[in-house]
């Protein structure tokens, strides 16, 4: 008996990821007002009335001397959308987060699939320890666009033709890869997320080397420019004093 084909949403690839701040209490004055309760008691709360511009010394001072509990006196929810392979290194953070993640358990995943762009380097070279990526070759990049798309469209078929003989979503997930997008809510303090950054991005004024994969570092990028706006003094401080979270 030849079997029909499944009908299904046609897939789709990305080469992005994306994240929106959805709500927050975070700014500057935070921080001033958590370290000052130590020596003005609830006078402290006087530093909500202040322009937290004069009190930048305090912040970097905290920072430098790694004063670490007063930045986390602030909250910060974003939205992401990602591989699902950027998603289990980011719950390796777990101190000062928590996290949402979308079900494949109780609904329907879409076929929304994450394929490296032209920008990203394909190519390891060096020995564990000490390597660096590459860019890939025009025929690398060919290869690696033609071969997951294929797998991926293979996957989703196999997973719509489950779901569609009665099987439990639950169940039927289990072929789809970890390049599929998810998305989750993630809310953690400024201290958390320069633990996370200070990790999981390159930059040029960190003391201390980091190696991401670049797919989380996108991530963090976006989060980090939604910061930087909120808490631009603690943002300051944390680039001034090499990116070591306090």
């Amino acid at each position: 008996m030849t079997e029909l084909p499944v009908e299904s949403a046609p897939a789709s690839f990305r080469s992005d990821v994306t994240v929106e701040l959805v709500k927050h209490a975070a700014a500057d004055s935070d921080v001033l007002w958590a370290a000052r309760v130590s020596t003005a008691g609830e006078q402290s709360l006087d530093e909500l009335k202040k322009d937290p511009e004069r009190s930048k010394g305090l912040i970097n001072f905290l920072m430098r001397d790694r004063h670490g509990s007063p930045f986390e006196h602030n909250s910060m929810t974003f939205f992401i959308s990602a591989p699902i392979f950027v998603f289990r290194e980011f719950m390796r953070h777990r101190v000062g987060w928590s996290y949402n993640e979308e079900s494949g358990r109780y609904r329907e995943l879409q076929p929304v699939f994450y394929v490296p762009g032209e920008d990203r380097k394909l190519v390891q070279q060096g020995r564990p320890g000490k390597y660096e990526f590459v860019a890939g070759t025009d025929k690398q990049h060919q290869v690696v666009s033609e071969q997951m798309e294929a797998a991926y469209r293979g996957a989703y078929e196999a997973y719509q033709r489950m779901l569609g003989e009665g099987v439990a979503r639950e169940v039927a997930r289990a072929v789809l890869p970890v390049g599929l997008f998810s998305s989750m809510y993630a809310t953690c303090n400024a201290r958390s997320l320069m633990h996370f950054l200070g990790l999981r991005t390159q930059h040029e004024q960190a003391k201390v080397p980091s190696f991401p994969q670049r797919e989380i570092e996108m991530v963090g990028e976006l989060m980090e420019a939604e910061w930087a706006k909120l808490m631009p003094l603690t943002h300051a401080a944390f680039n001034n004093n090499g990116r070591v979270a306090p």
